[in-house]
């Protein structure tokens, strides 16, 4: 549904009228139909549906309204060709899952493939959340769960946020088929901005196979309240959220609790005991979340034929497999090294103590480990062997 200026400067004035939260706004829609019957009712007749102070607000025209009314038309007409427009309740391409949650938006922006939002069910997608900061190995997990899952057919949603969103967002798009939406990203800006700058490019990436989702309206900044408000959203979408790494305290633990309070299922990927990265994954697990070490884990947690036994990622594997790169080499020292690393986060002494080498040959073979992507630096002096698919 395409709409008129008017139409859209009446659903902007009902989401922005101070004090019309969407309850109320959801009620007077179902008293009056479209927004532009809503300020055509006298006070008297509003107030059958909300409080006094609530007429009061709506017979005012919210500040700056008009301005914004005419930025999102100039902004929609600018990006057609990227597929902007503003999707409203009871537009036909309304997402069906969202029709289902406590708090669904009143209207929303959205770039990219929008046509497939028609026909999105919760069934066909997953989100995969977690840490602004992963371990190398979590960034790993996230980018290859996310690439099996898709090339099942599934549409991983996330936040575009640094970290797992970003690995995740970017594994979904090297897996898509070609059918359907490969990855949605739910952000807490407005869809005239890229945050965090640095996923400007993976945003273009993302709307060319996907699309990119805002409650807020354009010029909102990143704001800190609006990232946990989104998170029901990236939920909401989703079939089952999948929390990749996380600490106690944590975005990624707020969209857990989300899913689970509109009934859609939480799984965790567990990690180091020593990780502050795992903590909060371990907490879920303890209380019920399904324990995943595989696409395969998920799929079958899903229900979903099992499509992957040849593509589903093994996290658990074993990367000293014989021929299995840099370590098959013959007379390498780096199969010793891998091993003493073990799985766990370790500090150069605690190595230099396991291999009896000197610093300078330690450091050495941990830089070509670490060019090739078999080992990550992490903060601390701290190194962690990553896994390969």
């Amino acid at each position: 549904m395409t709409h008129t200026p008017h139409e859209l400067g009446a659903w902007l004035r009902l989401s922005l009228t101070p004090g019309v939260g969407p309850e109320s706004a959801r009620r007077l829609l179902a008293a009056f139909g479209e927004p532009q019957a809503i300020f055509a009712q006298t006070e008297a007749a509003l107030g059958q549906v909300v409080n006094a102070n609530q007429v009061r607000a709506l017979v005012q025209m919210p500040q700056g309204c008009a301005a914004l009314t005419q930025e999102t038309v100039d902004w929609l007409q600018a990006h057609a060709a990227l597929g902007c427009r503003v999707i409203t309740l009871g537009d036909t391409h309304y997402p069906a899952p969202w029709l289902n949650i406590p708090d669904p938006p009143l209207m929303f922006y959205a770039m990219g493939q929008t046509a497939h939002l028609a026909t999105l069910k919760a069934e066909q997608s997953l989100a995969i959340v977690g840490s602004r900061n992963p371990t190398p190995q979590g960034a790993d997990n996230a980018r290859e769960l996310a690439r099996s899952l898709a090339a099942s057919g599934l549409t991983i949603v996330s936040g575009l946020a640094l970290g797992v969103d970003g690995a995740a967002h970017d594994g979904a798009l090297q897996g898509h088929t070609g059918q359907g939406l490969a990855t949605i990203a739910v952000v807490g800006t407005g869809l005239d901005r890229v945050y965090p700058r640095q996923h400007r490019e993976l945003a273009h990436r993302i709307a060319k196979n996907g699309v990119v989702l805002s409650e807020y309206p354009l010029g909102t900044p990143p704001l800190a309240p609006n990232f946990p408000r989104r998170n029901r959203l990236i939920a909401g979408l989703s079939q089952a959220t999948l929390v990749v790494e996380a600490a106690l305290q944590s975005g990624s633990l707020i969209t857990a609790k989300q899913a689970l309070e509109q009934g859609r299922d939480v799984m965790a990927i567990p990690g180091s005991i020593h990780a502050t990265q795992s903590k909060g994954c371990h907490a879920l697990i303890k209380q019920g979340a399904k324990l995943v070490e595989s696409a395969q884990d998920v799929l079958e947690e899903l229900r979903i034929p099992a499509l992957l036994t040849q593509q589903a990622l093994d996290l658990s594997a074993d990367s000293n497999a014989p021929g299995h790169g840099p370590e098959s080499q013959e007379g390498n020292a780096e199969p010793s090294l891998l091993r003493a690393l073990g799985h766990d986060p370790v500090s150069l002494d605690a190595l230099q103590a396991r291999c009896g080498w000197s610093t300078a040959q330690l450091q050495g073979q941990l830089l070509e480990l670490e060019l090739a992507g078999q080992v990550g630096r992490l903060p601390g002096g701290l190194f962690q062997r990553i896994g390969s698919a």
